[in-house]
């Protein structure tokens, strides 16, 4: 933690404090949080890819949250209050991947302390009846996800497998968004509307994307996420919300930055990295 991090340094010294001078942080806007694992240590890559946050970093954000006035909300809230300005005071919504185990045992007692919701996006085939460990990570069983559901947890898709759809047939990546939601659904006994999309979202290939549009009003989504970086605004995709990324390099001044529009400019430089690396369509 102790290295330069140029996007920290931009996002705090000074996006951030440009951002509240012009009172940019008072627009209708939604910060979408996403986690993945709650748990101690990191990887050996940039802090930027880093997907863990320790339980104790967590705890402090869920706190500032509640001691700044933040009110949860699920994303079909975020969506009518970005669209139409509803009224609920600084909306935030908590979201997180792949559906660990780490979910059931660090975040979900913290979560319900606090009484804030969050929505977890489910891998189908990792959920099981018994226990699936892969790669050194453990998912919820179908158990655990269904108790979870009970207190109040949103639960979306995150496909079957976790794939990188945009390698996939347009055939494969329907299979992968209907299946899902049909397997949850089927396991909840209670509908599914949101999902998240697995790895770089694809944003500059409009026809894919449009496919994917459809896929999911198809098949009975209502909204989703992406991992298109900002915070949610007039605008956004109902579908593709972007959302912050979160993890254990997260410090309170860091996290308040992220939550009041500071870090949304990191968009540009990720959207040009994606156009400048793009593959053909396959539409």
């Amino acid at each position: 933690m102790s290295k330069i991090r140029l996007d920290r340094a931009l996002a705090v010294g000074l996006v951030h404090p440009a951002v509240r001078l012009l009172n940019g942080h008072r627009r209708r806007r939604v910060p979408i949080l996403m986690y993945h694992g709650i748990r101690d240590g990191t990887g050996t890559k940039h802090p930027y890819f880093e997907i863990n946050t320790a339980p104790e970093l967590f705890s402090r954000h869920l706190h500032y949250l509640r001691d700044h006035g933040y009110t949860t909300v699920d994303l079909g809230d975020a969506v009518e209050t970005i669209e139409t300005g509803s009224d609920v005071k600084r909306p935030v919504v908590i979201t997180f991947d792949d559906g660990y185990h780490d979910f059931y045992t660090h975040a979900f007692p913290v979560l319900a302390e606090h009484g804030l919701g969050a929505t977890v996006f489910v891998v189908s085939d990792k959920a099981a009846d018994e226990r699936v460990c892969t790669d050194g990570k453990e998912y919820m069983t179908w158990k655990e996800v269904r108790e979870i559901h009970s207190h109040g947890i949103q639960v979306g898709s995150h496909t079957v497998t976790h794939p990188v759809l945009y390698r996939l047939s347009l055939l494969k990546v329907e299979d992968e968004i209907r299946q899902s939601k049909a397997t949850i659904e089927d396991k909840l006994g209670a509908p599914v509307s949101s999902f998240s999309y697995p790895f770089a979202f694809p944003e500059h290939d409009k026809k894919f994307v449009g496919a994917l549009v459809g896929f999911l009003e198809k098949h009975g989504y209502k909204n989703g996420v992406s991992t298109i970086i900002g915070t949610a605004t007039h605008g956004s995709s109902r579908f593709f919300l972007p959302r912050l990324p979160v993890n254990s390099f997260d410090d309170l001044r860091f996290f308040r930055a992220k939550l009041e529009g500071g870090y949304d400019w990191l968009h540009i430089p990720q959207r040009v990295t994606k156009q400048l690396g793009r593959r053909p369509s396959r539409v």
